[in-house]
C-alpha cells in the first residue's frame, strides 16, 4: 500500500499544480472570476490561481476579419447585393479601469458581437443606398463605406469593440440590369468611336482644302509671273523689231503675225482637228490689216467697241477675187 499511496500522492499534487497554474498566449489576456465574480485581469505568460475557487476565461485581443452579405435598393429602385468586409478588435488600452475597459465590456456585456455589428450594418447601409442612384453607389462606394463605418464604429465602442475599417468589396447587380448597363456602356462607346471617325474625316477634309487652296494660289502666283515674262519678253520683241529700220505699224503687224502661226502650230499640236483656212494664203496679211484699221479706228463715244472677226472682210467682199464673186474654201489639217 505503500508504494500505491506515493503514486496518488504525486497524482494528486500533479493536479494541483495544473490546475493552480495556467499560460496566457501573446495578443490575449485572461478574465480572472473568482466564485463566479470578476477578480481581475492576467496578461501574456504563467500565472497561478487559487485552485477550485478561481476560473480563467481567454480573449483574444488579434484583430478578426467578417464578411457580410446585404441586400439593398438604390433610388431608381434597382435591387442591389453588397459584400461588405469588416476587421474589428477587442479594446485593450484601459484594462486598469476594470470594469470599465473594453476588455470587461466586451466580455460581459455583449454575447453575439459578430451578430450586433451586421445587424448595426443593415441597418447603416440601408439609409445610405437608397439615397443614391445606382451610379453613385458605384461612384460613391468609399464614401459610403465611411459613412457605415462611422456609425457603427461609434455603437460598437461602448461594446468594447474597435471596428478598424469597413470595406465594400462587391457590388452585386441582377442579371438584365447587368446586361443593359454592358449594352448602354457599349453604345456610348460606339457613339463616342462614330464621332472621333466624324472629326477625323472633318480633319482630313479641312486640310485637304487647304492644301488645294494653296496649291491654286501657288499655281496662280506661277500664271501670274508667267504673263508678266511673256509681257517682257513681248515688249522686248518689239523693241527689237522697232530696231530693225521699221516703223511702228509694221512691227505690229509683224508681232501679230507671228503669234497667229505660233498659235496654229500650237492648236495642232493637241491631235487631229478641223480648222478653217482662208482659199488664198495670199490675203492673210489683209486679215491683220484689218486687225489694226479696227483698233485704231474712231468710234463715236459711248458706242461699245465690237469685237473683229480675223476671218470676215468688210462689206460683202470674201476671201476670193471680189470681182469673181469668190469665197473663202475650207480645208482640212490633220496633224
Amino acid at each position: 500500500m505503500g508504494f500505491i499511496g506515493t503514486v496518488i500522492l504525486v497524482v494528486v499534487i500533479v493536479a494541483i499544480v495544473l490546475s493552480t497554474g495556467y499560460v496566457v498566449r501573446q495578443q490575449h489576456v485572461a478574465i480572472i472570476e473568482r466564485l463566479g465574480r470578476f477578480h481581475g485581469f492576467a496578461g501574456p505568460g504563467f500565472h497561478v490561481k487559487v485552485p477550485f475557487i478561481d476560473v480563467t476565461h481567454d480573449v483574444s485581443l488579434m484583430t478578426e476579419d467578417e464578411h457580410m452579405t446585404f441586400d439593398a435598393k438604390t433610388s431608381d429602385n434597382v435591387t442591389i447585393e453588397l459584400d461588405v468586409s469588416i476587421q474589428y478588435h477587442v479594446d485593450s488600452h484601459d484594462m486598469d479601469a476594470r470594469q470599465e475597459s473594453g476588455v470587461y465590456k466586451s466580455f460581459y456585456t455583449l454575447q453575439d458581437p459578430v451578430g450586433q455589428m451586421q445587424d448595426y450594418l443593415a441597418d447603416a447601409l440601408r439609409s445610405q443606398i437608397p439615397a443614391r442612384t445606382l451610379d453613385e453607389v458605384f461612384s460613391e462606394k468609399d464614401a459610403i463605406a465611411h459613412a457605415i463605418d462611422e456609425v457603427v464604429a461609434a455603437k460598437m465602442r461602448d461594446y468594447g469593440y474597435v471596428l478598424v475599417t469597413t470595406l465594400i468589396t462587391r457590388i452585386k447587380l441582377p442579371g438584365e440590369v447587368q446586361e443593359s448597363m454592358n449594352h448602354i456602356i457599349a453604345s456610348k462607346n460606339n457613339l463616342e468611336s462614330a464621332k472621333n471617325d466624324a472629326e477625323a474625316a472633318r480633319a482630313k477634309t479641312v486640310i485637304a482644302a487647304q492644301a488645294k487652296a494653296e496649291a491654286m494660289a501657288a499655281e496662280g502666283k506661277g500664271i501670274a509671273d508667267q504673263r508678266i515674262a511673256i509681257a517682257r519678253g513681248i515688249k522686248e520683241s518689239i523693241d527689237t523689231i522697232k530696231g530693225a529700220e521699221m516703223n511702228e505699224g509694221e512691227a505690229n503687224r509683224l508681232f501679230e503675225f507671228t503669234q497667229w502661226i505660233d498659235m496654229m502650230n500650237q492648236y495642232a499640236a493637241k491631235g487631229p482637228s478641223t480648222v478653217v483656212l482662208p482659199s488664198d494664203f495670199g490675203q492673210t496679211s489683209s486679215m491683220f490689216d484689218q486687225v489694226v484699221a479696227a483698233q485704231n479706228a474712231p468710234r463715236p463715244a459711248g458706242t461699245p467697241q465690237a469685237p473683229v472677226d480675223p476671218y470676215r472682210r468688210s462689206g460683202s467682199e470674201g476671201w476670193g477675187d471680189a470681182g469673181k464673186g469668190g469665197h473663202a474654201g475650207c480645208a482640212k489639217s490633220h496633224r
